[in-house]
């Protein structure tokens, strides 16, 4: 995993191994993702998508928390698949849960049973941080099972 060392609270990492991406999906579990915001750039075999990521890496001590713009990018992308994701209604907004990667698939599981396979060559993603954060009162809340 690499980091940059730029902007003091800004995430910028890179994932090549599973146990990469375990930390990128830990930071941006619970994202919002605007379904206009999400493209497969087949030219460039790369996947994308702009997020309101909810700042996991805050200590919580403060009154309020944060969320930020981030930017995630799969590279080596071959094809992206979408189970119960409605593609043709772009001004849906999905919750992300949590990234997985097995047998060069990396799934993006969303709430409500939404998730987006992609066939990748190798494992190869990015997520930077786009822009300055912002508070929020709302943290989300997950049911313990």
């Amino acid at each position: 995993m690499m980091a940059d060392d730029g902007t003091e609270n800004a995430v910028r990492l890179r994932a090549g191994s599973v146990e990469d991406l375990s930390v990128i999906a830990s930071l941006v579990q619970d994202a919002i993702v605007p379904l206009g915001d999400i493209a497969f750039l087949e030219e460039d075999s790369s996947f994308v998508m702009v997020l309101n990521r909810f700042r996991w890496e805050d200590d919580g001590t403060a009154d309020l928390r944060e969320r930020v713009h981030a930017g995630l990018r799969f590279d080596t992308v071959q094809s992206v698949r979408y189970r119960n994701v409605d593609t043709r209604d772009r001004s849906q907004f999905l919750s992300l849960l949590t990234l997985t990667f097995d047998e060069n698939v990396v799934s993006l599981h969303f709430a409500g049973g939404g998730a987006i396979r992609l066939e990748v060559e190798t494992l190869a993603c990015a997520l930077e941080d786009l822009s300055e954060p912002w508070p929020t009162a709302r943290v989300p809340q997950h049911d313990p099972d």
